[in-house]
C-alpha cells in the first residue's frame, strides 16, 4: 500500500523531508543496566505494573478488589476516578485503599451493596516525574436470576417427527452454561439424532418411542456465583404407529376404515438456522462458532465447506456430531461464506452463513519507555491496526496532549511523538489510545531525562583467569547520561588499546581473542562523559594448558593376567588437577581388582568383562583434557597355540579420480593375524578446520580394498584406514596425501534454531553453528532474521560473525516471533532457511488465582479448588499452579513448633488438587500461585481450614506393676498423637492357662483423665493378657498389649476364691469413685454391602484366637488364611465350620509374626483387610504345678494306702467264700476325690451355673502329660460350646456359656470307667 500512496503524491513538503532526515539521524536511547543498587538511585516516572481487567465482573457476595499497582522513583501516589469524575474514597466508609498501593477494596460483606458500586473506574499513579493511568475498568456485579415461571404443556409427538424443547434460560451476567439432565441428575444422552444447540435448546431430528419420558430438565449454571437454576421438567410422549393403530381399532367398527399412516421417511429440513442464508460477525482472535441442526428421517448427516476456499488447517474443529463448526483464533482471512449441508438417503438441505471478521485494535508497535540524557533526541511510536482502522490519540500525564502543558522539545505527528534537545523538565508519562467501535488499547510509555556522571558497575580489581590461546573477556559494565565513552589501557601508565588483536564490545567488554602469556597484567577501563570521568582496574592471569604427555595405549591381555594404563600429565603449577578414570564412559566397577595410582590404572586378575575402552580425564578449574585406550581380553592359547590378534594396519594408501565432490581411495591390507578381516573403517582429517582430529567417514567389507568417497567443499582431506577382525581393530594406517576441495556456497543452514527470551524485553536467538567442513568456503557468517508473528511487519535482518547467538533487545514481553537463520560465506548464501517460532522473554505472572476454595475430605486429606488466571496475565509458558500450605496449630495440643511450609505443584492449567498427609484436628493455611518459566506470580489470600478429628495413636506406654495374689496395677501414658479430644480408654484382658488357651475377654471403659488402674480379685499365679487403646469421638486407635502374672500362693492356700472356676471373680478392678464399669452399647447398622471388619487376634506361644465381625447376607461360610508376615509363600487356608465368627489357629511357631485375613466362600474377592500378630516367645510356665507340692503328694500316698488295704480286705473276704457288697459300700461312702467331675470343676473355660450338676462329658479332661488327644481336639472354638451359646460380640470378645463337647458314641473297651485324675483336674484350672 505504501508505494502506491507515494506515487500518487507529486512531491513531499520540506517539513516532511526534514522529518525523515531527522528520524534517520536519531540517537538511540539509553539502556539502563539491571543493577539493583543503580535502579534504587535513579529517578523514574510511574509505571503501571498490575491492574484489574477492563471488563471486571465481580461476585456480589464478596468484597470488590480493584487492582492498581505501580512502581516509580520516588514511589507514586494514587487517585481514582469513577464515571469520569474524581472518586473521593475518604468519604465512603466501605472503600479503603491498600497501603503503598493503589488497589481499592470495597467492603461488600459488611453491609455494602455491589450494585451501588457499578461504574467505570480509572487509576492514576503520579510522582514528580509524571503520571501513568490504568485502563477504564468497568465494574459489574454478576447476576444469576431465577427462571420465570411458565406453564409447560406436555409434548405429544408422533414417532419419526422432529421436536425442539426450548430452554429459554434467564439472562445472567455472565451468560450461564446450559445442560440437560433428568430427575436422577444424569445427563441426557446425545447423539447425531438428539443434540443441544448453542442457544441451549434440545433438538430431535426425529423422535423414537424411547424418547418418551417426563423429566427433560434444562439446567443453567452460573459459574461466577456457583449457582444452578433449574427449569420445570418437560414431558414428552411419543406415539408409535402400532399403538396408534391399536387405539383406533379399539374405537372403530369393522365397517369403518381405520389405520394410521406408517412412519414415513423425510428428506432433511434445517431446524436452525432458518431460511437459506444468514450473517455472522466475529472479532479477530475470537472463536467462531457456526451451527446447523436438521430434521429428517433417516437422521441427516452434516457437512461443512467454505465457498471459494478451504477450511483453515489446524484451527478447524467439528463439535456436537459435526453440527457445530469451530474455528479458533479467527482473522480477517477467515471472512467468507460457509455452507452447511444436511443429507440423508432422500435428499439434502443447505444453508449459507456469511461471516465477517472485524477486529478490535491490536498493537503493531506499542510505545516503549525512553531514557534520554539532556540535549538528546528520541521518538515514541504508537502503531495499531484493527477493522475498522483505529484512531490514535495521545495524552501526557493522563491529560489530552492538546490541553497538556506545552513542551518545546515535543512534536506530535500522528502516531509518533518526536523529541529534540530534551531537558530534565521534559520527563513525563505519555499515553497512547488506539480505539475503534470494537474496543480500545491504552499504553503508558515514559520519557525519563537523566543527567548522570559515569558509573562503572564491574567490581574493582576483579581477577580473570584464562588458559593460554583461549579468548579472554574483561568486563566493564557502565552507566551514565549522556552515554559515556569507554577506553581501555594496559598497566597504570600504558597507552590506549587499539588494533585488530582486541575487540571492543558496546557493553564495555574488552575481548582478547587469543590470550598469550604476555597478556597477563592489569587492565584499566575508563568511562567519561561531559559530567565526569571514572576508571576501574581488573587483573588478567594466563595459565598454561593441561596436557597429557603420556597417554594410555591399546592393550591385549590374556585372561587372569595384569594390565596397566599410564596417564602422565603436565599442568600449570597454580592449578590443582583431578584425574578420573572411566570404563566405557561410565564409572569404574566397584571392584578391588582396579587400583588407581597417581599416574596409572592397574587391573589385577583380568576377566572377560574387563574388555572395553578406558578413559583418563584430567580436570582443572579452567580446562579439561582426556585420552582413551582399548583393552582386549583374549583366552590363554594352548601349547602349541595359534596366535590370534588384531590385524596389522593397512598400508600404501592412494588417491585417484579427484573430483570436486568425490575421490577414490585404495589401500593394501596388512596381515590378518589368523583372524579374517571382516571390514575396513575409513576416517578423515580436516587439516584446514580441525587438524589432528579424525572423523568417521564410512566402512566397507573386508574383501574390498577401494572405495569411492563423497567429499564436501573447502576441506583439506587426509584419509586413513583401520582393519577390523573378530579380535578387534588394527592400529590406523599412515595418512594418505592431502586433497583440498574447492569452495562453494553453503549447502545447509544452522540447525536447532530457537528463540527464547532471557529477559522480559529481549529475544535470544540461538542455533547450532555449522562445523568447519560444512562452511563450504571461507568467511562463514549467518544472516539472522526475525519479525513479530501475526503482525503485518517486515523482516528485520542482521549479519553476524561465526557465532551461535544473537540478542534482540526492546521486544514486548512474551510475544511470538518468526525466526530464521541463513548461512553464507564469501561465495554466497545457503538455500532459504525454514522459519521457526520463538517467544520473547517471560515476565512474572501478574495476578494470583482467585476463588480459592478448600474442601476437607477427611482428617488427613483436603481438596483445594481455584479459578485459573487469564492466560494473558501469565506472561509466559504456563508451568502450572503451586499450592503453599502449612499447619498453623494443632487443636489437641497447645505447643507450637516451627512452621514448615509445604509446596505441591500441579502441572498445566489445573484448577484443583489434593493435599495429602495432613494432621487430624489441626488448623492449616494455604495460598495458590501461578508459575511460568520466569517464576511465580503473587500469592492468593491465605485460606484457613481445619481438619476434623481422627482416631488417636496408641497409648505411649502401658506398664503393669505391683503384682499381688489377686491384683495388678496398670499405668499408662496418653497417646503421642491424640488427633482429637480423648473420650475414654478401653481395657480388655483375659487369662491364659498352662496349655496356652485364652479365657473369656473382659472389657473395661476408663475415663480419659485417668492414668492408672488397680485390677483386684484376680486368680493367684495366673497369667493375664491385656489389650489397651484410646478413643476419640471418631473411633478407637491402635492398641498395645502386655502380659502379667499374679504372684503364687506362698501361704499354701488350698481353696480358690469364689468364682475361681470361672477364671475370674465378679469384682475386677478398683478405681476412683467417678469410675464405673459400663458395658458399651452397640448398634447394628444394616450394611450397604457384605463386609468383614474388626478382625481381632489374641496370640499365645503356639496358637492364636481369631475373631471378626460380619455384615451381610446370612448363612455365609468363612475361611481363615494365614502365613508368616513378610514371606512370599502362599497363604495357608483353614475352613471354619458353620457360620461362626471366631477360629483358633494352632501349631504356630513361638516368637513369629504372622499375617491373617478372613474371607467368605462363594463371594469372589470378598475378604477382610490383613492383620498382623506375633506369637509369644517360648518360655517355661510360671504357674504352680500342684503335683509337686508336698501336701498333695502326702494326700495321694494316703489314698493309695487306703485303696491297698481295701483290696487286701476284699481278697481275704472273697477267699473265705463270703459275699462283700462292694458296690453298695462305694455308693454309701463315696470319696469326693474320685467322684465324676461336675461342669464347674472341669477344664478351663468349661463352666456352668451353680445349679447345673451334669457330669463332665467324655473326652473333656486333659491328660496328665498336659497334651490333648487328637480325637479330643478340633480347629474351632465352637467345639467348646453347643448351638448358638458360643459366639463373639462386636468387639471380638467371646460371650456366652462354655460347655463340654457333645457326647460321642460309646467306644469299645472300658474307657468310660477310668477315674479322673485329681492332678489333671487341678491343672485344668490354670
Amino acid at each position: 500500500m505504501q508505494p502506491k500512496i507515494m506515487m500518487k503524491k507529486k512531491s513531499i513538503s520540506a517539513s516532511k523531508a526534514s522529518l525523515v532526515l531527522f528520524l534517520c539521524q536519531m540517537i538511540s536511547a539509553l539502556d539502563v543496566p539491571l543493577d539493583s543498587k543503580l535502579l534504587e538511585e535513579l529517578s523514574q516516572p510511574p509505571t503501571i505494573t498490575q491492574q484489574s481487567p477492563k471488563d471486571y465482573i465481580v461476585d456480589p457476595r464478596e468484597n470488590i478488589v480493584i487492582q492498581c499497582e505501580a512502581k516509580g522513583k520516588p514511589p507514586p501516589s494514587f487517585s481514582w476516578t469513577r464515571n469520569g469524575t474524581h472518586f473521593d474514597i475518604d468519604k465512603d466508609a466501605q472503600v479503603t485503599m491498600k497501603p503503598n498501593s493503589g488497589t481499592l477494596v470495597i467492603n461488600i460483606m459488611n453491609g455494602g451493596k455491589a450494585e451501588a458500586y457499578e461504574g467505570v473506574y480509572q487509576c492514576t499513579a503520579r510522582n514528580e516525574r509524571g503520571a501513568a493511568i490504568s485502563n477504564n475498568i468497568v465494574i459489574r456485579p454478576s447476576r444469576s436470576p431465577l427462571w420465570t415461571k411458565e406453564k409447560l404443556e406436555p409434548n405429544q409427538v408422533r414417532e419419526g417427527d422432529s421436536l425442539v424443547l426450548h430452554c429459554r434460560p434467564p439472562v445472567g451476567l455472565p451468560p450461564p452454561i446450559i445442560f440437560w439432565m433428568d430427575n436422577a441428575f444424569q445427563r441426557l444422552p446425545q447423539s447425531e439424532r438428539v443434540s443441544q444447540g448453542l442457544n441451549g435448546d434440545l433438538y430431535f431430528s426425529n423422535v423414537q418411542p424411547e424418547d418418551t419420558r417426563e423429566d427433560y430438565i434444562c439446567y443453567a449454571r452460573f459459574n461466577h456465583t456457583q449457582t444452578i437454576q433449574q427449569k420445570q421438567p418437560i414431558s414428552v410422549k411419543v406415539f408409535s404407529m402400532d399403538s396408534l393403530n391399536d387405539t383406533i381399532a379399539a374405537n372403530l367398527s369393522d365397517t369403518d376404515i381405520y389405520g394410521a399412516r406408517p412412519v414415513t421417511e423425510r428428506q432433511p429440513v434445517l431446524l436452525t438456522p432458518t431460511g437459506s442464508t444468514s450473517t455472522k460477525v466475529e472479532l479477530r482472535g475470537n472463536v467462531l462458532l457456526l451451527e446447523c441442526i436438521a430434521a429428517g428421517l433417516p437422521t441427516p448427516v452434516i457437512r461443512w465447506i467454505k465457498e471459494g476456499g478451504e477450511l483453515p488447517a489446524n484451527r478447524t474443529f467439528f463439535e456436537n456430531f459435526k453440527k457445530t463448526l469451530k474455528i479458533t483464533d479467527v482473522s480477517e482471512a477467515d471472512s467468507g461464506n460457509y455452507k452447511c449441508i444436511a443429507r440423508n438417503t432422500l435428499g439434502s438441505a443447505h444453508h449459507v452463513i456469511s461471516v465477517t471478521v472485524k477486529a478490535a485494535p491490536y498493537w503493531i508497535t506499542a510505545p516503549r519507555n525512553l531514557v534520554l540524557s539532556p540535549g538528546e533526541d528520541g521518538t515514541l511510536i504508537c502503531r495499531a491496526n484493527g477493522n475498522p482502522k483505529p484512531s490514535i490519540s495521545w495524552l501526557a500525564n493522563g491529560v489530552p496532549i492538546a490541553i497538556a502543558p506545552e513542551d518545546p522539545s515535543r512534536k506530535v505527528d500522528g502516531d509518533t511523538i518526536i523529541f529534540s534537545q530534551v531537558q530534565e523538565r521534559s520527563s513525563a508519562v505519555y499515553q497512547c489510545n488506539a480505539s475503534n467501535e470494537y474496543g480500545y488499547l491504552l499504553a503508558n510509555a515514559f520519557v525519563n531525562v537523566l543527567a548522570e556522571p559515569p558509573r562503572i558497575l564491574t567490581p574493582a580489581n576483579k581477577l580473570y583467569q584464562v588458559i593460554a590461546d583461549s579468548p579472554a573477556l574483561l568486563d566493564c559494565a557502565y552507566f551514565g547520561s549522556p552515554k559515556p565513552e569507554i577506553e581501555w589501557f594496559k598497566g597504570v601508565k600504558g597507552s590506549i588499546l587499539r588494533g585488530s588483536e582486541y575487540i571492543f564490545h558496546d557493553n564495555g567488554t574488552l575481548e582478547i581473542p587469543v590470550a598469550q602469556k604476555d597478556s597477563t597484567g592489569a587492565y584499566t577501563c575508563v568511562a567519561r562523559n561531559k559530567l565526569g570521568k571514572i576508571q576501574n582496574e581488573v587483573q588478567l592471569e594466563i595459565k598454561d594448558p593441561t596436557v597429557i604427555i603420556k597417554q594410555p595405549e591399546y592393550k591385549v591381555i590374556q585372561r587372569y593376567g595384569q594390565v596397566s594404563f599410564e596417564c602422565i600429565i603436565k599442568h600449570d603449577s597454580t592449578l590443582l588437577p583431578t584425574v578420573i578414570w572411566l570404563k566405557d564412559n561410565d564409572e569404574l566397577p566397584d571392584d578391588e581388582r582396579f587400583l588407581v595410582g597417581k599416574d596409572n590404572l592397574t587391573i589385577m586378575n583380568v576377566t572377560d568383562k574387563d574388555d572395553g575402552t578406558y578413559t583418563c580425564i584430567v580436570n582443572t578449574t579452567l580446562d579439561s583434557v582426556s585420552a582413551s585406550a582399548v583393552l582386549t581380553v583374549v583366552a590363554a592359547p594352548p601349547t602349541p597355540a595359534v596366535i590370534y590378534a588384531r590385524p596389522n594396519p593397512p598400508f600404501d594408501l592412494e588417491l585417484t579420480g579427484q573430483l570436486e565432490r568425490s575421490v577414490e581411495l585404495s589401500w593394501i591390507p596388512g596381515d590378518e593375524n589368523n583372524s579374517p578381516i571382516t571390514n575396513f573403517v575409513i576416517e578423515y582429517e580436516d587439516g584446514l578446520h580441525e587438524p589432528g582430529v579424525w572423523h568417521y567417514q564410512t566402512e566397507v567389507p573386508g574383501t574390498q580394498t577401494t572405495v569411492q568417497l563423497k567429499l564436501s567443499p573447502y576441506v583439506n582431506y587426509s584419509f586413513r584406514v583401520i582393519a577390523v577382525n573378530e579380535i578387534g581393530r588394527s592400529q590406523p594406517s599412515e595418512p594418505s596425501e592431502q586433497y583440498l576441495t574447492k569452495s562453494a556456497n553453503p549447502d545447509e543452514n544452522p540447525s536447532n534454531v530457537q528463540g527464547i527470551g532471557s529477559e522480559p524485553d529481549n529475544l535470544v536467538i540461538t542455533w547450532e553453528s555449522l562445523k568447519g567442513f560444512q562452511s563450504n568456503g571461507p568467511g562463514l557468517q549467518y544472516k539472522v532474521s526475525w519479525r513479530q508473528k501475526d503482525v503485518d511487519d517486515e523482516w528485520t535482518s542482521v549479519i553476524v560473525a561465526n557465532v551461535s547467538k544473537y540478542i534482540v533487545s526492546g521486544t514486548p514481553t512474551f510475544v511470538p516471533y518468526e525466526i530464521k537463520v541463513q548461512a553464507l560465506n564469501d561465495l554466497g548464501y545457503a538455500p532459504e532457511p525454514s522459519e521457526v517460532i520463538g517467544h520473547s522473554g517471560e515476565d512474572l505472572p501478574m495476578v494470583a488465582p482467585g476463588n480459592v476454595q478448600v474442601h476437607v475430605i477427611n482428617s488427613t486429606l483436603a481438596k483445594v479448588h481455584w479459578d485459573p488466571v487469564p492466560l494473558k496475565t501469565v506472561r509466559g509458558h504456563l508451568q502450572g499452579y503451586k499450592v503453599y500450605y502449612w499447619k498453623v496449630q494443632s487443636l489437641s495440643r497447645r505447643s507450637r513448633r516451627h512452621v514448615e511450609k509445604k509446596i505441591l505443584t500441579f502441572r498445566g492449567n489445573k484448577t484443583f488438587g489434593m493435599l495429602p498427609g495432613l494432621e487430624p484436628y489441626s488448623t492449616y493455611k494455604l495460598n495458590v500461585r501461578v508459575a511460568n518459566g520466569k517464576g511465580e506470580g503473587p500469592a492468593s489470600p491465605d485460606k484457613v481450614f481445619r481438619t476434623p478429628e481422627g482416631v488417636p495413636s496408641s497409648p505411649s506406654f502401658l506398664k503393669i506393676t505391683n503384682p499381688t495374689l489377686d491384683s495388678l496395677t496398670l499405668e499408662w501414658g496418653s497417646p503421642t498423637h491424640p488427633n482429637g479430644v480423648l473420650t475414654s480408654y478401653i481395657l480388655k484382658f483375659q487369662p491364659i492357662n498352662n496349655t496356652h488357651e485364652l479365657g473369656p475377654l473382659v472389657e473395661i471403659r476408663i475415663p480419659a483423665n485417668e492414668s492408672s488402674l488397680i485390677l483386684k480379685n484376680l486368680n493367684y499365679s495366673t497369667r493375664y493378657k491385656f489389650y489397651f487403646n484410646a478413643q476419640t469421638s471418631v473411633g478407637s486407635g491402635n492398641q498395645i498389649t502386655e502380659e502379667a502374672v499374679t504372684i503364687m500362693d506362698e501361704a499354701g492356700i488350698l481353696h480358690p476364691a469364689v468364682g475361681a472356676g470361672k477364671g475370674y471373680s465378679e469384682t475386677l478392678f478398683a478405681t476412683s469413685p467417678v469410675m464405673h464399669t459400663v458395658r458399651p452399647t452397640f448398634y447394628k447398622v444394616q450394611p450397604l454391602y457384605p463386609r468383614i471388619r474388626n478382625v481381632t487376634t489374641a496370640a499365645a506361644e503356639t496358637y492364636a484366637n481369631i475373631s471378626w465381625e460380619y455384615e451381610g447376607p446370612d448363612h455365609a461360610h468363612f475361611y481363615v488364611e494365614y502365613g508368616v508376615a513378610g514371606s512370599k509363600e502362599d497363604w495357608k487356608k483353614e475352613i471354619v465350620n458353620g457360620s461362626r465368627s471366631f477360629f483358633v489357629l494352632k501349631g504356630l511357631t513361638p516368637g513369629t509374626a504372622y499375617k491373617v485375613r478372613v474371607g467368605a466362600e462363594g463371594l469372589s474377592g470378598f475378604r477382610s483387610s490383613e492383620d498382623v500378630f506375633e506369637t509369644g516367645p517360648a518360655m517355661a510356665s510360671r504357674q504352680v504345678d500342684i503335683a509337686t507340692q508336698g501336701w498333695f503328694i502326702g494326700l495321694m500316698c494316703a489314698v493309695a494306702l487306703l485303696i491297698l488295704i481295701l483290696l487286701i480286705v476284699c481278697f481275704i473276704r472273697r477267699n473265705k467264700g463270703g459275699k462283700y457288697p462292694v458296690k453298695e459300700k462305694e455308693d454309701a461312702h463315696a470319696d469326693p476325690e474320685i467322684q465324676p467331675m461336675k461342669e464347674d470343676d472341669g477344664t478351663f473355660g468349661e463352666y456352668s451355673d451353680a445349679e447345673d450338676h451334669k457330669p463332665l462329658k467324655k473326652g473333656s479332661r486333659t491328660p496328665s502329660d498336659r497334651t490333648v488327644k487328637k480325637e479330643d481336639s478340633d480347629d474351632s472354638l465352637v467345639d467348646y460350646g453347643e448351638g448358638v451359646n458360643g459366639q463373639f460380640n462386636e468387639d471380638g470378645s467371646f460371650i456366652g456359656q462354655y460347655s463340654g463337647k457333645k457326647e460321642k458314641e460309646p467306644a469299645e473297651g472300658n474307657e468310660s470307667s477310668e477315674a479322673p485324675s485329681p492332678v489333671n483336674a487341678m491343672n485344668s484350672f490354670v
